[in-house]
């Protein structure tokens, strides 16, 4: 006979075996965990841009699409969830494939300029926010753009000393290519009339002294000064500017720029769970090129969510500061011919240093000498390096026409910004004169001549919101409809064309078009739930479309509340 103990020594590890048995079943039978989204009026494009339109998608347990329903199909059985569409308008998530997400970040964090009409308005807003502060050891700011307020000419020092002289005032221009300084900055900073303007930057000066205007290179001999953010800083921003994203619909952005500080910041996030964006990053420069990446590219991490693609190199600046280098003077300051950064020897030899370890490489250029300087090392190193390279040259604003072709040579992708055509047009009207335009922002040339369309923003310089960029891809028209007909209307490109270049063409610029961008089985599911059908509306309300909620992974993160 068992004694008590016996009995229960036995019945333990039944219960034991039981359980071991339970576990086993569990590892060798696969758990399906699909949800089915249905009741939707849904579309995606396909690799070759065709629309691709559904009534419910099923989305498997690691967040990919399996399977695209018609109202005709039979609805599975087995579906763990079931999330009714309301005969809502489903799209792919959009992609931002030129934008700054730290700076979108701080941007919001910080005293944002962007809004501002008159220098009256900014000093308004100056003087508010420092009153508002006063804690801060600095005032730093960005948005601020002199073309917009009408004001002929660069803001001073003295401007900002008249409403905050007590304390450093440092303030970005909206396309980052110059700072606006205060007294006390520059004096913090150690710049004085001595001070002499680096390679590929300028000091702007009055009566022989720095005026508080610092032009691209320029701009380091008062950053310097600023504090750095601390980790916890850019944890803020970066949880900031994916608040903003999402809530726009954008789901993906190629990164511009991004600094070690940077990655760590996305790291951190991946690693506690909260990347809710997937980040294709593109190094501020080889030095940090090497330190994020080592001997080449990053896997992708976090299930699709951060890859270091490659590096961001410079050219020359920006039209706005008169820093675009340029193959003629511009026409509004004689004798003038913008920036350049980096002769050809230096390009090749960082280009080089990039692709051999297979980096993508993204040059950022927009005057025509600029361009015509990337197209032609373009074509010598593609000699040497050769296969899927996919050469970026960012902007790409002021072509010369007979350049044009190059672009449809080697792979090369122009990664372009729609909303910089109808932000820059009468300024680059003035930069140019209007018999030199004829290669400027020429979308539909390019694509013509063979060359690859990605599309983003250049957020925080423009805002992230990429549905104005849809429409002014198709009109090339402002949000008031100016210029009627459209700013050289046979740029425009075609509805599809314009959705494909926030979407797969962008996943494609990033080496992603495999993992994201459409909403094929297989891929990714991102996608947006919209208050209006993108394929019918007209532009002027494809401007207005609101998000409802935007799904990343088949995890739905933001949800409109009001």
């Amino acid at each position: 006979m068992k004694t008590t103990f016996t009995r229960q020594m036995h019945k333990l590890k039944c219960i034991a075996s039981l359980c071991i048995a339970i576990a086993m079943a569990a590892v060798s039978a696969p758990v399906s965990a699909d949800t089915l989204v249905d009741n939707v009026n849904g579309f995606t494009l396909n690799e070759k841009g065709e629309t691709v339109e559904f009534t419910g998608l099923i989305i498997d347990n690691e967040g990919r699409v399996k399977q695209l329903l018609l109202r005709r199909d039979k609805r599975p059985k087995k579906v763990t969830y079931t999330v009714d569409g309301k005969g809502r308008n489903l799209m792919p998530g959009l992609i931002d494939a030129h934008g700054h997400v730290m700076g979108i970040g701080f941007q919001a964090l910080t005293l944002d300029l962007s809004g501002t009409r008159s220098l009256a308005d900014a000093q308004a807003k100056i003087a508010s926010y420092a009153a508002e502060n006063p804690s801060l050891p600095w005032i730093l700011g960005s948005g601020w753009n002199q073309e917009k307020w009408g004001l002929g000419r660069f803001p001073t020092a003295a401007e900002i000393d008249a409403v905050v002289p007590d304390r450093p005032v440092w303030l970005q221009r909206i396309d980052g290519h110059a700072g606006w300084a205060n007294s006390r900055a520059m004096s913090t900073a150690g710049v004085t009339a001595a001070s002499k303007s680096p390679p590929g930057g300028r000091i702007e000066r009055s009566g022989g002294k720095p005026s508080g205007i610092f032009v691209d290179a320029a701009e380091t001999l008062v950053q310097k000064a600023v504090p750095a953010p601390r980790p916890a800083d850019r944890d803020r921003a970066l949880a900031k500017a994916q608040q903003i994203l999402l809530s726009q619909g954008v789901t993906a952005i190629a990164d511009m720029g991004t600094t070690m500080q940077d990655w760590q910041s996305y790291r951190r996030a991946g690693d506690n769970r909260w990347l809710r964006i997937r980040i294709m990053s593109y190094a501020a420069g080889i030095e940090q090129m090497v330190a994020i990446g080592g001997t080449g590219p990053s896997p992708w991490l976090y299930d699709d969510k951060l890859r270091l693609n490659g590096v961001k190199l410079y050219l020359d600046g920006a039209l706005g500061s008169r820093g675009a280098w340029l193959k003629q003077p511009y026409a509004d300051k004689a004798g003038e011919r913008g920036l350049a950064f980096t002769d050809d020897t230096k390009l090749l030899n960082q280009m080089s240093r990039a692709a051999m370890d297979n980096y993508q490489v993204a040059v950022h250029a927009i005057g025509d000498q600029a361009n015509a300087q990337i197209l032609g090392a373009i074509n010598e190193l593609s000699q040497s390096f050769q296969g899927d390279r996919r050469w970026r040259v960012e902007h790409a604003q002021i072509v010369e026409p007979a350049d044009i072709a190059a672009f449809g040579r080697n792979g090369i992708i122009a990664s372009m910004q729609p909303v910089h055509q109808t932000s820059d047009r009468l300024m680059a009207e003035a930069r140019l004169g209007l018999e030199r335009l004829a290669g400027a922002y020429a979308w539909k040339s390019i694509r013509d001549a063979g060359g690859k369309l990605a599309f983003g923003s250049d957020a925080p310089v423009e805002s992230s919101n990429p549905f104005p960029g849809i429409a002014v891809a198709m009109t090339r028209e402002d949000a008031d409809g100016e210029p009627f007909g459209g700013w050289q209307p046979q740029e425009r490109l075609t509805r599809l064309q314009a959705l494909a270049g926030f979407t797969h063409d962008a996943a494609y610029a990033g080496f992603a078009e495999k993992r994201f961008g459409t909403l094929m089985p297989g891929m990714r599911a991102d996608f947006v739930i919209v208050d209006n059908d993108i394929l019918f509306a007209s532009p002027r309300d494809i401007r207005k479309i609101q998000v409802l909620e935007t799904w990343v992974g088949g995890e739905k993160l933001y949800e409109k509340t009001n």
